[in-house]
């Protein structure tokens, strides 16, 4: 997973992310084009919750939801969420992706950033089967990450960090992107944009059916 580090001992729970900072501006540029304007965006696996702060800020009247299962990265999320104080950034939920979904009320949009490769294929089989009943009809979902493209990397450095990630879980991995598209394609959701991204890095973009 992204390394965190913690940002200052005793009651502050802040973890930083070094690469949430690297790329939240280019993420952020792909979800200006995408995101409706209103509605709920519900974030997977927020990790430090440094996305969820600047994204809820940038792109207000939208309510950013984030969520994580890890309690560390919860309490670090509700940290940030505190000393920003942005009205639309609501309290992270405790959501494993491959269990049920609470209600999300005005639910337009799912954002995953940095997951699907570092979890077991089962949790991509989950988050596309509950996005694709949760969202509605010309609701997103955006992917963001490393991909394979026909069964190739796209780079070395790619390569290399499957092969560490393999290493570390025989489950985790760079997954294929025309494996998720069928995968999307099964639940309803069409793949409406694919995203060049800093670090050999991918955003992809789809929309719920109707």
């Amino acid at each position: 997973m992204n390394s965190m580090d913690v940002l200052e001992d005793g009651a502050d729970r802040r973890l930083s992310s070094p690469a949430a900072l690297r790329n939240r501006q280019p993420i952020l540029d792909v979800l200006r084009g995408t995101l409706p304007n209103r509605g709920t965006v519900l974030e997977i696996a927020s990790g430090s919750g440094e996305h969820a702060i600047a994204f809820a800020e940038a792109l207000a009247p939208l309510r950013w939801q984030p969520s994580d299962i890890s309690e560390s990265a919860l309490a670090s999320i509700e940290a940030w969420r505190q000393q920003a104080g942005l009205e639309n950034l609501l309290t992270p939920l405790r959501l494993d992706v491959s269990g049920n979904w609470p209600q999300i009320p005005a639910l337009a949009a799912v954002v995953c950033i940095n997951m699907i490769h570092i979890s077991p294929w089962a949790a991509a089989e989950a988050l596309f089967a509950a996005a694709g009943r949760a969202l509605p009809p010309d609701g997103v979902l955006v992917i963001y990450g490393p991909f394979k493209r026909d069964g190739q990397h796209t780079a070395p450095s790619n390569e290399r960090f499957d092969r560490d990630l393999r290493t570390r879980d025989s489950r985790w991995g760079v997954r294929d992107l025309e494996a998720v598209e069928a995968l999307a394609a099964r639940h309803g959701l069409v793949r409406q944009s694919v995203h060049d991204m800093p670090a050999n890095n991918l955003g992809v973009v789809w929309r719920r059916d109707g």
